[in-house]
């Protein structure tokens, strides 16, 4: 699969092959929703806790006779049914955390960059590096593409020139490209790389690549 590169001032300068195992990959929506629905589970901190029977400081002693009252069977004044009584059923601290295969995960990010991929949603330049950390030099950069929405900078390696320059920019996000997850893609319609970014990702989570390699290293 070929990829289209852009200089600075967003004008064409070529193309890249890319990994059809990465960017190509058919979109498995069943475990991308179950991926996303496991990164926000495991955000949840689950300290939520509400009082029982036994929390409440109230008298325990029964309100009154159980019998020819004519009223209602009442216990002590603890009761879920009373004002300042206890809560019934109410949550109580509990982790909320989720596993997931590591196969699965990965297929489900490669899944969402090949849709994002198929709906024209990458732009690959060429090389992005900012001399000065200036938001007026990426701003410019993002109008050239055409990008006027929502956007995530992966880099390879960290650039602080690049993280200050898109961080008074509304609706952009940087990152290096090992941080990318479900849910930052698809919370983020435009995903901007440049070619480092791009192997960068390959080597990640191309498996075929990896093992090469690993074969190379050993």
């Amino acid at each position: 699969m070929d990829l289209e590169v852009f200089d600075l001032k967003g004008e064409k300068t070529g193309k890249i092959k890319v990994s059809d195992y990465v960017f190509g990959q058919a979109v498995n929506e069943a475990v991308v929703h179950q991926a996303l629905l496991r990164q926000l589970a495991n955000k949840r901190q689950g300290t939520a806790d509400t009082q029982t029977r036994s929390d409440v400081s109230r008298s325990t002693k029964k309100l009154h006779a159980q019998k020819h009252t004519g009223r209602a069977r009442r216990g002590g004044a603890s009761s879920p049914l009373l004002k300042g009584g206890a809560v019934a059923f109410g949550p109580h601290p509990r982790s909320y955390r989720q596993d997931m295969p590591k196969k699965m995960r990965r297929l489900a990010l490669r899944s969402v960059l090949s849709g994002k991929v198929r709906d024209g949603e990458v732009k690959v330049l060429k090389k992005l590096d900012l001399k000065e950390p200036k938001t007026r030099l990426m701003s410019d950069i993002l109008d050239a593409l055409g990008i006027d929405n929502t956007a995530i900078v992966g880099v390879a390696m960290g650039k602080d020139n690049i993280t200050m320059a898109c961080s008074n920019i509304p609706g952009i996000k940087t990152t290096m490209v090992s941080m990318l997850n479900v849910a930052d893609l698809l919370s983020y319609r435009v995903l901007v790389l440049d070619v480092d970014a791009v192997r960068r990702i390959e080597e990640l989570w191309d498996e075929k690549k990896s093992e090469k390699s690993k074969e190379k290293a050993g």
